[in-house]
């Protein structure tokens, strides 16, 4: 059996051609409070919104949007940004790539369930420094925190003065 580690490499360009993008995950910012949401799923483990494109997916935006509402119920602004790709490999496997984008909160609707896998995530929103220890990501999330946090610059969002983490449910 192979023990050699899955590595993820980050890259702040586009997806090369022919490497198959397999999820879209978003950086997702509310422009009151500047923080971004990492949704705490039921098992107690936290992760970014999003998920693998479908083929009904008009493009990445529609899939961050899609994915964020179906998890966390949160409408995203059409105005998203693409921060880059992680490239991961595994060993024995074909190597992919995973997109991360930024996006900003337009809506917190009512909490229900992933129509999905049932799953009722909560939805916990932190600063942009503290999200990459909450997620356990390393140093890929360090960098993709870094991109989100030029993004809601660009923006005009208070991302270096956000309010204090807590739950918005």
């Amino acid at each position: 059996m192979d023990d050699q580690p899955v590595e993820y490499v980050w890259h702040h360009g586009p997806v090369p051609a022919g490497l198959t993008v397999t999820q879209v995950y978003g950086w997702l910012l509310c422009p009151v409070t500047g923080r971004v949401l990492i949704q705490e799923q039921d098992d107690g483990t936290f992760s970014l919104p999003g998920g693998t494109p479908e083929p009904f997916d008009a493009d990445r935006d529609a899939t961050l949007a899609r994915e964020a509402f179906e998890e966390n119920q949160v409408r995203i602004s059409p105005a998203t940004g693409y921060l880059g790709y992680q490239e991961v490999r595994q060993p024995g496997r074909l190597v992919i790539a995973q997109v991360r984008m930024a996006g900003i909160i337009t809506e917190f609707a009512a909490r229900a369930p992933d129509p999905d896998n049932g799953r009722l995530n909560r939805r916990y929103m932190t600063s942009l420094a503290a999200a990459p220890g909450v997620l356990g990501w390393g140093q890929p999330a360090e960098a993709q925190a870094r991109a989100a946090a030029a993004a809601g610059r660009r923006w005009g969002l208070p991302v270096d003065r956000p309010a204090a983490p807590g739950y918005e449910d």
